[in-house]
């Protein structure tokens, strides 16, 4: 797992998606996370894609809309953070972004394919980060994040959800 990261980069609510991440280096664990879940999810029939094993919880389209969301927000703080910003970044209301998404009119293969184009693009900026860049820490949603951490937690987060959908949803 991701041990080398130190508590002060990252608020405690994290670890549980740091702990899954076993590769020390985020490019190489960005890559298998993509080669796994992209395998992943296409394996899923198209009728499962909107089911919900209960009332209140997100469907397949909507948990991989969330992933969507949640790697470009972290993408975006990772970004920002590398290149200095000072200012504090806000949160994001998941469920809210989540109701603005339009994700149940979406196709599997569109959010396949918009996957597919925004990991790469999440591998290409990490990339080009250098070990100097990967240890800023800057402020998001109120408490401290490095860069290298905002990687950690966009691999991990999708491994805890790609967990729950082959538990609760397949």
């Amino acid at each position: 797992m991701a041990t080398h990261l130190k508590p002060e980069e990252y608020n405690s609510y994290y670890a549980t998606y740091i702990n899954l991440v076993e590769e020390q280096d985020i490019v190489i664990s960005l890559k298998q996370g993509f080669d796994e879940t992209f395998a992943f999810l296409n394996s899923i029939p198209e009728e499962r894609w909107v089911f919900s094993y209960a009332e209140g919880k997100w469907n397949i389209k909507e948990i991989v809309q969330h992933l969507l969301d949640t790697e470009r927000v972290f993408t975006y703080r990772a970004l920002s953070f590398s290149r200095k910003e000072t200012q504090a970044l806000p949160g994001y209301d998941q469920d809210e972004y989540l109701e603005q998404s339009n994700a149940n009119s979406r196709t599997k293969e569109s959010l396949i394919e918009e996957y597919k184009s925004i990991r790469n693009a999440t591998i290409t900026l990490y990339k080009s980060f250098n070990s100097d860049m990967l240890m800023r820490i800057g402020t998001a949603s109120g408490s401290p994040l490095s860069v290298r951490a905002a990687g950690y937690i966009t691999a991990g987060h999708e491994k805890h959800h790609c967990k729950i959908i082959q538990e609760k949803y397949l």
